[in-house]
């Protein structure tokens, strides 16, 4: 069983080095004043599906899902390029899913940072 979870932590951070370099090539056209990042790369047992956390750091929760609208569009195109590199038997069809973990605690480190005026 520790060798499929080795085998998986692999493919997971191989699928995530190769979208993130898709992404710094090819960013998505909204992301002007924003921070895109692939934080988690899920990918099931069977290697047929992938759950990709994505990080958006910065603008408008519409300018967000704007983003997440062209990642999906983008879809086919990112799996024929893991397809390509990866040489995978299956390629995982991707799912995108929001990650606010880095937002959150960025906010966190700001409510930490503010003058208190009673302590």
């Amino acid at each position: 069983m520790a060798e499929k979870v080795d085998r998986l932590t692999r493919v997971n951070e191989l699928i995530k080095r190769e979208l993130a370099g898709y992404l710094e090539k090819f960013p998505p056209v909204k992301a002007a004043n924003m921070l895109v990042s692939v934080t988690e790369v899920n990918t099931s047992v069977d290697l047929r599906n992938a759950t990709v956390s994505i990080s958006i750091f910065g603008g408008k929760n519409s300018e967000r899902a704007e983003i997440f609208k062209e990642l999906n569009s983008r879809r086919p195109d990112m799996q024929k390029v893991l397809a390509r590199t990866l040489g995978f038997k299956h390629t995982p069809v991707l799912a995108f899913k929001p990650d606010r973990r880095l937002e959150l605690g960025d906010r966190v480190l700001a409510l930490l940072n503010e003058p208190t005026e009673n302590i």
